[in-house]
């Protein structure tokens, strides 16, 4: 059994993708060919943006903004501590200063933990409050209506990581769309993935816009032989455009589909395991479907037994932001953010993808059920 089945979602375009890079090889613009115009057309389109830039990375799609922004060291920027390293590297990597915040039941920053974070730099006097990097963590967009309200209130700005959260809605608006600036990753295990690494950043803002579509090549001017500001080799190459064009013809079908798949297992796992909390007014993405067992000791032995049966079983994340090594220069403990403390201790996420079958979730829930 795949954790991510990209085989069968394949075959299923096989046609139409084929096609599409058959004819990348024939005009031969494997960098900023065509197919990469229609595909930030279509993603601006799909998230209401403005604006849509494709770039070489999700880390990329983080750093060009912020570079952008001109950050120094004593700016702080508030990120969650449970997340993917890049959320934070990125902050760091412009040389500006990343501040952790712990989550709340939804994996996601809490709002309330953000609001005491940022008073405690002012507080501390030491680091000025810059913005939010809120991540939209396993497929479930944050908390925006709460995060905008503070980032007004404080004068900061707020950058969406979309990485996980890409097809996934909040109060009926598209992941992708909220704070001044939004990005997501084309992983190939992302909801929307290429077949390499990419990227693409979204903003409604016409200056911030200029500087991106500047950074995301060099730094380049009016001529390409004129480098105006320090920038970055980040394009995306056609062939992983062509790639997301085709499969953006099933996107919607795909995220209709992890619905069913996530409410079967919500149903069948009922009792057994703490379910990922999903607002009422919120659609995820399913990036991934992530469970608590009781503790550490359980989730281990839950691994290990799923092995047995051919179940793939992932951990994310073994380590919260502020308790890994890079960061060690920042002096926190691991008591600093207790949720994502215990959350690193105890969540697994099992196979989750738009090509499992009913057979296939009842067999993984039942070997799970069989563990406890």
């Amino acid at each position: 059994m795949q954790f991510i089945d990209l085989n069968q979602q394949y075959r299923k375009i096989e046609e139409d993708m084929n096609g599409r890079i058959h004819k990348v090889l024939e005009h031969q613009h494997f960098i900023m060919g065509p197919e990469i115009q229609e595909m930030e057309k279509k993603l601006a389109a799909f998230t209401g943006r403005k604006y849509a830039f494709s770039c070489s990375s999700g880390t990329d799609a983080l750093i060009i903004p912020l570079m952008a922004m001109e950050l120094s060291k004593t700016d702080a920027v508030f990120v969650p501590s449970f997340t993917f390293f890049s959320s934070g590297e990125c902050v760091a990597l412009v040389g500006a200063t990343p501040v952790f915040v712990d989550c709340d039941e939804t994996y996601n920053i809490s709002p309330e933990k953000l609001r005491e974070a940022i008073k405690k730099v002012k507080e501390e006097g030491k680091l000025t409050p810059k913005g939010i990097i809120p991540v939209d963590l396993f497929g479930l967009p944050a908390d925006y209506d709460e995060i905008l309200s503070i980032a007004e209130e404080y004068h900061l700005f707020v950058l969406e990581d979309a990485a996980q959260g890409f097809g996934g809605e909040y109060k009926g608006k598209k992941a992708g769309s909220f704070g001044e600036v939004s990005t997501t990753s084309f992983f190939p295990a992302k909801p929307l993935g290429c077949y390499g690494d990419g990227g693409a950043i979204f903003t409604d803002d016409d200056d911030l816009a200029d500087k991106i579509h500047s950074i995301r090549v060099h730094g380049q001017g009016t001529s390409r032989y004129d480098n105006i500001r320090i920038g970055l080799n980040a394009r995306m190459d056609t062939i992983q455009a062509a790639v997301i064009l085709s499969k953006l013809e099933i996107f919607e079908e795909e995220i209709r589909q992890r619905q069913k798949i996530a409410k079967q297992y919500s149903e069948e796992l009922q009792g057994c395991f703490r379910l990922p909390v999903i607002p009422d007014d919120c659609l995820s993405a399913w990036a991934q479907f992530t469970l608590q067992a009781k503790d550490e000791e359980q989730r281990n032995f839950i691994i290990q037994k799923m092995k047995e049966f051919d179940i793939p079983i992932m951990v994310y994340y073994i380590l919260p932001l502020h308790m890994q090594t890079a960061f060690k220069y920042l002096n926190y403990n691991e008591k600093d953010l207790p949720v994502c403390a215990e959350f690193c201790k105890k969540v697994f996420s099992v196979p989750m993808h738009p090509y499992l079958s009913e057979d296939d979730v009842s067999f993984i829930c039942d070997k799970l059920k069989s563990c406890i």
